[in-house]
């Protein structure tokens, strides 16, 4: 039983690691959403790496600020920026649709818009200037794992809790992790989060939980459910403001 139950947890990890990333993986089973309670583990193992390119760079030299955004841009890369995208599509179409259907249609549209730029461009901002203050007092080493782990648990939140708003789309394609999953994400999360922050680690928590909130209600009312990119939005706005809270 537990060689069984050791090979399923780590198809899970794997899983999840190919659903969040562009990295290299060996063959699995994609499991989709039901692998979501192991996102946050996923966010803490890039949080880490990028911790570990910026305390090289910081050897090497380089000041903070620029450290920052070599480690911000090396998630990005990681993970294909699917996250920024999302955060892009997301307010280019809640602020810039008038009906859900125009909402959808400008959220497929790669190009980008007005809004898209302004959210990208301030919440990188909030992200840089959390990480360069974490990397010149030597906090990166916790303040990024658990901004990591905390932010990639507001996606199954919502997963579980709206339904998907485009029926071929990403999210609906990864199907809908139930409640129990998506609670087992939040408590691993958190639990990291603790035990690398301490204290810090609840307002960061409490953060990540109202933005998930405010923006799963926004999208219920606007487009009637989750998107990829509603789960990618989350993402990056939850982990600006974990990492700011964190630091």
């Amino acid at each position: 039983m537990e060689p069984d139950i050791i090979a399923r947890l780590r198809n899970d990890l794997v899983s999840a690691a190919a659903l969040l990333t562009r990295l290299p993986l060996p063959d699995h089973a994609p499991r989709g959403a039901a692998s979501a309670w192991a996102w946050p583990l996923v966010g803490a193992a890039l949080g880490l790496g990028a911790a570990a390119l910026g305390t090289l760079l910081l050897a090497c030299g380089m000041a903070p600020g620029p450290a920052a955004a070599f480690a911000l841009a090396a998630l990005a890369l990681a993970t294909g920026a699917l996250h920024e995208d999302g955060l892009a599509d997301t307010a280019d179409g809640l602020l810039g649709g008038r009906t859900v259907e125009r909402r959808l249609e400008i959220m497929k549209d790669s190009r980008i818009g007005s809004f898209g730029a302004i959210a990208l461009i301030l919440v990188s901002l909030a992200a840089w200037s959390a990480l360069a203050q974490a990397l010149a007092t030597g906090q990166h080493w916790t303040a990024l794992p658990a901004a990591a782990a905390l932010s990639r648990a507001a996606m199954p939140a919502l997963m579980a809790a709206l339904p998907p708003a485009r029926p071929g789309g990403l999210s609906a394609q990864s199907g809908r992790p139930g409640p129990a999953t998506a609670g087992l994400a939040a408590a691993l999360a958190l639990f990291l989060a603790l035990l690398l922050c301490g204290g810090a680690a609840i307002p960061a928590a409490l953060a990540t939980a109202l933005i998930a909130a405010l923006l799963g209600r926004a999208a219920l009312r606007l487009i009637h459910g989750q998107t990829g990119d509603i789960l990618g939005a989350a993402k990056a706005l939850s982990f600006a403001a974990a990492l700011s809270l964190c630091v």
